[in-house]
């Protein structure tokens, strides 16, 4: 048995951070697997000598390991100990790039300006079911209105009702900045972060740096249309890989790969879209191995990072690979789309190109808007509005599921999310006649056909739980069953 060990984690674990230290010594080991400190089978010290080594409880350990072996790090070799997970690859596993490619260790960053494209705008009345937006009237205006006031009033005194800083107010970066170091394991600094006019808008603007006319990208069969039509409209070349139980399908990515010269790589791994799946450790690992080696970047969308009902969420493939990874975020699905919030965390240079672009569309930007939000971070708001909110939606996510299960039977076929705040759902019936007949009653959503890549894709529709109450949602749900019963 490997017993050989080298445990150097303990310059990592700080109580004086805000971080719990169980989820400070979950993130120092799966920074050091990822680095290849901790490889796969190696058995780690048991929960009572590593909590010697490192001075802290035992029990605080043992929550560690077991966080570790819920997301697929760890396993538990019977009664012989805790080992690291033998399905991980191993670092600096073989990837072999095409004839005549030279590995690159970093993705080639270039931008270019955008063509025109048609406006996504709502349609028609009735009872909407979304594709997983939160509760606007969770959030208390009060606060609103109290960050706005405190805000302005700052800027004015301050004289920053000027022209700014087309990366984004430098209050709101450095509580960003803040919050991905501290719950998200990011390694940056104010200087990696821009802030974007809501996600939709950060993905764009990667993509505009990534990509010219004719570039390939790879995206999931299932995927967000949006982003779809952006690579289309940039002139980019859509290769779509497909989907299993575990997430992206690594051996497509590959081929692809070694097919095609690929630019860019459009990736939903934490809960996919639409799908809601997580994508394991072990094929993120090899996923950020095939970007090393064939030279694309990854656009990592972790658009609801803080909505995870089973275990902890596992920590974005950016926070140990930003060199390789843009990664986009959301503050909109924690306190108000109409906010309209969103941000960029890359390398600094790339920051920079992209605060260019934001310079010729939206110069002045939001200051205001911006620095309210900041002080609504600063004062702890946004983390009480997050566990509110996250308990409320608990409770409509499992109240949700029953009601599918009741209305629907046989009819459907879905999993119970891990997290995310809509439900992937099958129907045994033809959707685009149940999508007529829905349409017809006054119930709207998105299309399943809004999803799909290529034909081939699985069919389904995603369903939002967490913008209705339970008895906005059995209404909802009992004219969708109208529909599928006819």
């Amino acid at each position: 048995m490997l017993r050989q060990w080298n445990i150097a984690i303990g310059a990592c674990i700080d109580s004086s951070r805000k971080t719990p230290l169980y989820l400070q010594i979950v993130h120092a080991l799966i920074r050091d697997i990822e680095t290849g400190r901790l490889t796969s089978g190696i058995f780690l010290p048991s929960s009572r000598e590593l909590a010697g080594i490192l001075k802290v409880n035992r029990k605080t350990v043992v929550l560690a390991y077991e966080e570790l072996i819920a997301q697929g790090w760890l396993s538990a070799a019977s009664t012989r100990g805790t080992i690291v997970s033998k399905s991980l690859p191993l670092p600096g596993a073989s990837v072999e790039a095409s004839a005549g490619q030279a590995r690159v260790d970093e993705a080639d960053y270039r931008y270019f300006p955008a063509p025109e494209r048609p406006l996504a705008l709502p349609y028609g009345d009735g009872f909407k079911l979304d594709e997983g937006a939160p509760d606007g009237r969770l959030f208390s205006t009060e606060l609103l209105t109290r960050a706005y006031r405190i805000a302005i009033r700052a800027a004015s005194r301050e004289n920053r009702l000027q022209y700014r800083d087309p990366r984004g107010s430098e209050r709101l970066r450095d509580q960003v900045t803040q919050m991905l170091r501290n719950q998200r394991g990011l390694r940056v600094g104010i200087e990696n972060i821009c802030i974007t006019r809501g996600s939709q808008h950060a993905i764009f603007l990667s993509l505009q740096l990534l990509i010219k006319p004719g570039d390939h990208v790879i995206v999931e069969e299932l995927s967000y249309e949006p982003v779809i039509a952006v690579i289309e409209a940039l002139g980019g070349r859509v290769l779509p890989v497909g989907l299993d139980a575990d997430g992206v399908r690594i051996d497509e990515v590959e081929d692809l790969c070694r097919r095609y010269r690929v630019r860019a790589m459009f990736l939903t791994p934490h809960h996919q879209f639409p799908t809601t799946i997580s994508l394991r450790p072990e094929r993120r690992l090899r996923l950020l191995e095939l970007a090393r080696r064939f030279g694309f970047a990854i656009i990592e969308d972790d658009y609801d990072h803080e909505f995870h009902f089973e275990s902890q969420p596992l920590l974005p493939m950016a926070a140990n690979a930003l060199e390789q990874v843009l990664y986009v975020g959301s503050l909109s699905k924690l306190l108000l789309p109409a906010l309209r919030i969103g941000y960029v965390a890359a390398p600094a240079r790339v920051v920079e190109a992209m605060a260019h672009r934001v310079s010729l569309s939206d110069g002045m930007g939001n200051t205001l808007t911006e620095d309210a939000v900041a002080e609504i971070m600063r004062n702890g708001e946004l983390r009480r509005h997050a566990r509110k909110s996250w308990q409320v939606f608990a409770k409509r996510r499992l109240a949700f599921a029953d009601k599918l299960r009741a209305t629907f039977g046989d009819r459907i076929d879905f999993s119970m999310p891990d997290g995310g705040l809509a439900f992937w759902v099958r129907f045994s019936q033809n959707l685009d006649e149940v999508e007529e007949r829905a349409h017809a009653k006054g119930l709207r959503f998105a299309s399943h056909r809004s999803f799909m890549v290529r034909d081939s894709a699985p069919k389904g529709l995603r369903l939002g739980f967490a913008s209705l109450t339970e008895q906005e949602a059995s209404y909802a749900l009992d004219a969708l069953f109208k529909a599928v019963d006819t």
